[in-house]
């Protein structure tokens, strides 16, 4: 007998700036607070960080085998933004939305 293994068919995107100088204090905070209840509860996550010359974008994507899936995490809309406590005060502008996707072909190992 094989395990049966879920496959993500929804990838969602979220993006946030912040200003260079408190970007190393995001960061900690994003993961803590952001990042890990969604590892327990997505089929996978992947946090990035881009530092440019004035500020630093941080784009977050999980993975979902559905979009219920995603619904039972958020208690509401998924595609509507859940911003952190604290986000106000480290983010240039509250995102107004996420992008969610449907994946079409995924190949190779990501995480």
């Amino acid at each position: 007998m094989t395990d049966q293994v879920t496959k993500p068919t929804i990838a969602r995107i979220w993006r946030g700036r912040t200003r260079r100088d408190v970007a190393d204090a995001y960061e900690p905070y994003l993961y803590e607070v952001g990042i890990k209840p969604l590892i327990e509860k997505a089929l996978g996550v992947q946090n990035f960080r881009e530092d440019r010359e004035g500020e630093t974008e941080f784009v977050t994507i999980s993975y979902w085998e559905s979009v219920e899936a995603m619904a039972r995490f958020t208690g509401g809309d998924p595609t509507q933004i859940h911003h952190l406590p604290r986000d106000h005060e480290f983010l240039i502008a509250l995102p107004e939305a996420v992008q969610v996707l449907h994946i079409l072909a995924s190949h190779g190992q990501t995480g």
